[in-house]
């Protein structure tokens, strides 16, 4: 009976950990994302770095991430945006040729989530 009950708790949890890894994008290196931009395009992706630079008001604006491996901007709607120096992890979609406040960005991350 116990050795029953031990086999449909390790089902139970091992299902439970692979629905819940199945949710979670992965991270991306953002020198990957570079190398193919078009093979993210329009796809949820999470980067995470340090955050290098910033600018927005009334919670919109940009921000550079550098993951080490390159910088990227990410476009944030309602997010708000980190202060220079802050580590964090993204997620969003990938979108090519935006602009905000007159300045223009080739590619660049349109936030959906954030952890800090």
């Amino acid at each position: 009976m116990f050795n029953k009950i031990s086999r449909i708790l390790v089902a139970i949890t091992f299902t439970t950990a692979m629905l819940l890894l199945a949710g979670c994008p992965t991270r991306t290196t953002i020198a990957d994302i570079d190398r193919d931009p078009g093979h993210f395009a329009g796809k949820d992706v999470t980067i995470g770095g340090r955050v290098s630079d910033s600018f927005g008001a009334l919670g919109n604006g940009v921000f550079q991430i550098d993951d080490g491996t390159g910088r990227m901007w990410v476009y944030s709607q309602n997010y708000g945006v980190p202060g220079n120096g802050s580590n964090v992890s993204v997620t969003g979609r990938i979108e090519q040729g935006f602009s905000f406040g007159g300045r223009s960005f080739g590619v660049i991350l349109r936030e959906t989530s954030r952890r800090h």
